[in-house]
């Protein structure tokens, strides 16, 4: 299958050079969802690019119903944002925010919105809804005062992602493990991904990619049912996390590559059947994904291992103190104060005094 290739605009450098980064697109029937998937948004999160080149590879041998867009590089500022041997490309450097929180929280009212289009049809309802985020926007990025550099970058792809029915956002962590955010009206997703851990999350607006792009079709969901119409939330959206920051593993892609296959022959989007991976998944609510932060400044020895259970008291960290060698303070044993899976930890070994050691999902269960 032919696959086709574009530049998209995104900005312009201090010195003139424009800005832009490629998109792929296969073309599909027209029979299926269409579907939208973004990579290292985060300059560091490079793996996402190694699974959207093996999926590529893979939808060569497939039919598609749908279309389905990918945006490797998609942020050619943060990638580029180096340090020595490291990518700093977390924050924006102009601003310090970061680039995983600039997207635009659409900020009409959908309750108004609904009760002027009612009279439509559900076909007709969802390409206008559709029709009006997108014009949200292109209007934000008219913006007569103007929109920073990230905000621009970040609306120009979240204007991308609104066209699509399902959405998947490709991240690493800083030391992690595989895990998935997904909607709670979305759980079942959670089955198909070769993903162990899944973190349920709420019809909330954070700043992400995924919320950006499932939060207004939730809301509206809920509008039409309070006025007795059951729509459904039409658009899906999951944010894909991958392990660790800084690696590139083919293999592991492959692995990823072969989940989200099996997600996208699952919703129609393919013709063929893919099954998922058989492995144990586990999830937990977002409420009781629990951060533990260091007490105490000091040198970190990262005890416990991302993705395997925990149970309540067992050392989690042991944090050295030489400037305090001689008092029997030197060392601290830090244990996890409940039973939970460590997902993630941070990147250094050298922590400042209330530094986010660990993420840590609590009351986990089995999907």
């Amino acid at each position: 299958m032919r696959v086709d290739k574009h530049d998209v605009r995104v900005g312009e450098l201090a010195a003139g050079q424009p800005l832009s980064l490629p998109v792929y697109r296969f073309k599909g029937k027209g029979a299926g969802p269409s579907v939208y998937i973004q990579a290292n948004v985060h300059g560091a999160e490079v793996q996402g690019n190694a699974v959207i080149y093996q999926l590529m590879k893979l939808l060569e041998h497939y039919e598609l119903f749908g279309d389905i867009s990918l945006v490797p590089l998609a942020n050619p500022l943060g990638i580029n944002q180096k340090s020595g041997e490291f990518t700093l490309g977390r924050f924006d450097p102009i601003t310090g925010v970061n680039w995983n929180r600039e997207y635009l929280d659409h900020g009409f009212n959908i309750e108004v919105w609904y009760q002027e289009h009612a009279h439509l049809d559900d076909g007709s309802l969802i390409t206008a809804f559709r029709a009006t985020l997108v014009e949200e926007c292109a209007r934000r990025l008219n913006n007569p005062w103007g929109v920073t550099t990230g905000h621009r970058l970040a609306v120009t792809l979240q204007s991308m992602a609104h066209k699509a029915d399902i959405v998947l956002d490709l991240h690493t962590g800083p030391k992690s493990c595989k895990h998935l955010y997904c909607p709670e009206y979305e759980r079942s997703a959670a089955q198909y991904f070769s993903i162990p851990y899944t973190l349920l999350i709420p019809n909330s607006f954070g700043g992400a990619m995924d919320e950006a792009a499932f939060v207004p079709w939730w809301t509206l969901a809920e509008v039409a049912s309070i006025h007795g119409r059951e729509l459904g939330v039409k658009v899906s959206a999951l944010t894909l996390e991958l392990g660790s920051q800084e690696r590139i593993d083919l293999d592991d892609a492959l692995e990823d590559a072969e989940g989200i296959l099996a997600y996208l022959s699952h919703r129609g989007v393919i013709a063929e059947t893919v099954p998922p991976k058989p492995m144990k998944r586990y999830g937990c609510f977002l409420k009781n994904y629990r951060k533990f932060h260091a007490p105490k400044a000091g040198m970190v020895e990262y005890l416990g291992k991302v993705g395997v259970p925990m149970k309540a008291s067992e050392p989690l960290v042991n944090l050295l103190r030489l400037d305090l060698y001689g008092t029997g303070e030197e060392l601290t044993v830090l244990r996890l104060p409940e039973d939970g899976v460590p997902i993630l930890h941070f990147a250094s070994a050298s922590v400042h005094q209330g530094t986010e050691l660990y993420k840590v999902m609590t009351k986990v269960f089995e999907l």
